[in-house]
């Protein structure tokens, strides 16, 4: 948090330590300007106590916000609350959008699993995929170390098979994961015994292809089936009836709308 501070404030808030006298307090509302899922709202209070400032929220992460809604009030120190305003509401709009475009694809998933993807703004990867999961999403590999993906990079320098034998090689406490962009590799790698099988960008037909012949082999029921590619908020239904595992989406961070809001004052507060 202190990164995001210091990105914003520098070496200190000109403009607010020109205008604005030491010692006035103020009163001031974040307002919601849109409907959508809030999140951040523990990341805004943290930031708020450090500044040694009140405030009262309305909200938890997690909950439906309306337009108009006031979200928090927040009372203090004037030259604070400027100098915090726009890292307040970075955080939570990007953060309440991530969520937002979640819940609406978990609603559209009818109980198929959500997932993110490391397609995240550098250095803000941990609040991206805490929104995931606020929004109701998974939020999939934090870094390279939570799980072994041999992606298609890995297999042209190896060849599949070679690749699933080395990484079962490595920690057991870890799953493998394939990336497979056909049926017969990801039967190969299913018989080969990896823990997941991600099937990537195939049409709605070809993953059917795929989940039927994992069927009619028994190996269905022996591996979690991922599917990832160009998987929208318009198309996950087409998806999301074939019944895989998961469904992970860049989508989730790549394309989600900031939720729009506001800091507004209210009445001063005296001295």
């Amino acid at each position: 948090m202190n990164e995001f501070l210091k990105e914003d404030i520098g070496f200190g808030d000109i403009t607010t330590e020109a205008i604005i006298p030491k010692g006035i307090n103020i009163e001031a509302e974040i307002i919601a300007k849109e409907k959508g899922i809030l999140a951040g709202i523990e990341e805004v209070k943290r930031i708020l106590s450090y500044f040694n400032l009140k405030y009262k929220s309305y909200f938890d992460d997690g909950d439906e916000i309306n337009k108009d809604d006031v979200i928090m009030k927040i009372s203090g120190d004037a030259r604070s609350i400027l100098k915090i305003e726009r890292t307040l509401l970075n955080i939570l709009m990007r953060m309440s959008g991530i969520a937002t475009l979640t819940r609406k694809l978990v609603k559209k998933a009818r109980g198929v699993k959500i997932a993110g993807t490391r397609k995240t703004t550098p250095g803000f990867r941990y609040f991206e995929k805490k929104a995931i999961e606020i929004g109701g999403g998974d939020p999939h590999r934090y870094n390279l170390s939570d799980c072994i993906l041999i992606k298609d990079n890995h297999i042209a320098i190896v060849g599949l098979e070679e690749a699933i034998i080395r990484a079962k090689k490595a920690s057991f406490t870890k799953k493998i994961e394939i990336e497979v962009s056909d049926v017969e590799d990801a039967i190969k790698a299913c018989e080969l015994g990896v823990d997941i099988v991600m099937l990537d960008n195939l049409s709605p037909d070809k993953v059917k292809e795929v989940l039927d012949e994992l069927k009619k082999r028994n190996l269905r029921e022996k591996v979690i089936v991922e599917i990832s590619g160009g998987i929208t908020l318009e198309n996950i239904e087409e998806y999301a009836k074939l019944k895989p595992d998961v469904i992970s989406l860049g989508y989730l961070t790549t394309n989600s709308k900031w939720l729009d809001m506001s800091l507004k004052l209210t009445n001063p507060v005296s001295k």
